[in-house]
């Protein structure tokens, strides 16, 4: 019995911890702040779904532009992390209705 290991003790409980996880979110990629609204879509973390990202939006007009944006797709949408994410792929609407606005438009991504 040397070589056995106590893995629970009434006083401290159970002493099997697991190694402590990390736990940051990943976070998204960092853009240069040119003046240029990047439209992607993305799929990943989010079980399948497709979401249409529009980042590089003045943090003044994010909740205008979002608000906008889903009236125009006619669908859901959010905004996280300072990005408009539209429920759907909603590319070529999107890019279109900002250039209309004045933005400096790309497509990004896939």
């Amino acid at each position: 019995m040397s070589e056995s290991r106590r893995v629970y003790s009434t006083a401290d409980g159970d002493l099997r911890k697991p190694a402590p996880r990390d736990r940051t979110a990943p976070t998204a990629p960092s853009l240069p702040s040119d003046g240029v609204v990047r439209v992607s879509r993305e799929t990943s973390g989010r079980r399948g779904k497709t979401v249409t990202v529009v980042r590089g939006i003045p943090p003044r007009d994010l909740t205008a532009v979002a608000s906008d944006l889903k009236r125009r797709c006619g669908s859901g949408g959010a905004v996280k992390d300072g990005a408009v994410e539209i429920q759907g792929d909603h590319r070529p609407k999107v890019v279109a209705h900002l250039e209309a606005q004045g933005y400096l438009v790309k497509l990004a991504g896939g």
